[in-house]
């Protein structure tokens, strides 16, 4: 999207839905791109809700304030409502295994001096972790492996590798967790099966001791449909996003909803 072509026709856009006694407006492009906040970290927006006051050949405006407004990609949004229609509109947020967003508080109980119980919420600025579902790992290699998908980038900035693999609808994980004398024989391994335009199947991430390489196969059933060697650990997130990442994860989702309804946050 040219965010320069939209800021030089928004004030037309939105003109004649702004009050006459205000003399600016603010606007948000939605198109798939990271957004920074003000101290320098990535935030996932929140879903909102608005009425379409225009369109143009690569944008979708949205009112969602007295002078506020949302600009979305025509292109990935999910559905076009006409104009006047009010919507809810659901950018990406990352994600966790479970479902939930990615940055959603963790909570734990405390319990007072009494044994009265309570819940503390923690939120770490700029936080958004998407933790494999590993049980107790006894391989160093492995455990390694495991930190290294969960705190690499992927190509796109945004997201580390296990959002892609969230994305990709990564699940019935498998470990291969050998014994050190074991290491060479039986390789570390995580598997998962995923399912995206590109690769619905099995796909495995080993870890080549000899090497100090990791590998990555990819199966229907018991059908080895492509391996890819000599993997340096810096190269797994460009890898794994070639092989199974469709992309459709930048989707804008727009449903048209009643005069009534109120937006709930995930």
């Amino acid at each position: 999207m040219d965010h320069q072509a939209i800021r030089t026709l928004m004030p037309k856009l939105v003109s004649g839905h702004i009050p006459h006694n205000s003399r600016t407006f603010k606007f948000r492009v939605f198109d798939g791109q990271p957004q920074p906040s003000t101290l320098g970290f990535y935030i996932d927006p929140k879903p909102f809700e608005g009425k379409i006051i225009a369109k143009t050949d690569e944008a979708i405006i949205v009112k969602t304030g007295r002078v506020d407004f949302a600009v979305l990609d025509r292109h990935l949004a999910t559905q076009e409502p006409d104009e006047g229609a009010k919507v809810l509109v659901q950018p990406y947020a990352r994600r966790r295994f479970d479902g939930q967003r990615a940055d959603t508080p963790d909570e734990r109980t405390e319990f007072t001096s009494d044994g009265t119980p309570y819940t503390v919420k923690t939120y770490i600025l700029g936080s958004a972790p998407a933790k494999l579902p590993a049980p107790e790992l006894r391989c160093p290699e492995l455990q390694e492996l495991v930190h290294q998908l969960e705190q690499l980038p992927a190509s796109d900035g945004f997201r580390r590798i296990t959002h892609m693999l969230v994305d990709a609808g990564a699940k019935d994980f498998n470990w291969v967790d050998p014994l050190p004398r074991d290491i060479i024989k039986t390789p570390p391994a995580v598997s998962f099966t995923v399912s995206t335009a590109k690769f619905q199947g099995q796909v495995t991430v080993l870890y080549k001791r000899g090497d100090d390489l990791y590998a990555v196969e990819l199966r229907r059933g018991e059908e080895l449909i492509q391996r890819v060697d000599e993997i340096f650990f810096d190269m797994l997130g460009e890898t794994l996003e070639r092989l199974i990442d469709d992309g459709t994860w930048k989707q804008i989702r727009i449903e048209v909803v009643s005069e009534k309804r109120r937006v709930t946050g995930n």
